[in-house]
């Protein structure tokens, strides 16, 4: 116990984090899809670990919203409800309509450029699966070229989520989602370059709406 006005000392999470960026990479890469099992005994073996760091790495995703747990059947990836996505949906829009309106006020030319560097990469997606990586990574320059710390520290408290939204989305239309996505994005920049307000607001309302009625339409 650490005495009176003192802290005790910090333990090492570095192996714990490296497990969690490699189980979230595997999510996302497709090789666990929402309602997989994720077995500390048979991650610990994969990964050249201890349960342990497997358990720690676990519970952090699960504070992630990555990862649910239950007693009768241990971790597993989760599976959106449709209370999860029009949760998500709305609170995407209040956080994103905040970024826009300070990325218009606020961006650099250089902060527009990464942003459209982002979407540029999308046309070069190799998969679905890179496709949503280069998606989220666009949102990530939205949020950074806000210049708003709080703002993006809420971004990234839903992240992974907005991942595994996104994911959903693709596993029920993956077509759509793949034609359509780099110029919707295409869009989206021209929107933040030309310092457009209304015509961003409404287009990024846009971008959103389309992926939640995806979803809406198939999940109960």
């Amino acid at each position: 116990m650490a005495e009176h006005g003192k802290v005790a000392p910090a333990r090492r999470r570095g192996l714990a984090d490296e497990v969690a960026d490699r189980i979230r990479d595997a999510v996302f890469s497709g090789a666990y899809p929402p309602g997989s099992q994720l077995r500390e005994v048979e991650l610990a073996e994969a990964l050249g670990v201890s349960r342990g760091p497997v358990r720690e790495a676990l519970l952090r995703l699960e504070r992630e919203g990555l990862v649910r747990s239950e007693w009768h059947r241990g971790s597993t990836v989760t599976t959106l409800s449709a209370q999860d996505v029009s949760e998500l949906d709305s609170l995407r829009g209040a956080l994103e309509h905040l970024a826009v309106g300070l990325v218009i006020a606020h961006a650099t030319e250089a902060d527009i450029a990464a942003i459209e560097d982002a979407a540029a990469r999308m046309a070069r997606a190799a998969d679905e699966h890179e496709m949503v990586r280069y998606d989220i990574e666009f949102h990530d320059a939205v949020y950074a070229a806000a210049h708003h710390q709080r703002l993006q520290d809420a971004w990234y408290a839903i992240r992974s989520q907005v991942h595994l939204f996104l994911l959903t989305r693709v596993g029920l239309n993956s077509a759509d989602y793949l034609s359509t996505i780099p110029d919707e994005h295409r869009e989206l920049v021209a929107a933040l370059r030309a310092r457009d307000t209304e015509a961003a607001l409404e287009l990024f309302a846009v971008h959103r709406r389309r992926a939640f009625e995806v979803l809406t339409k198939d999940i109960r």
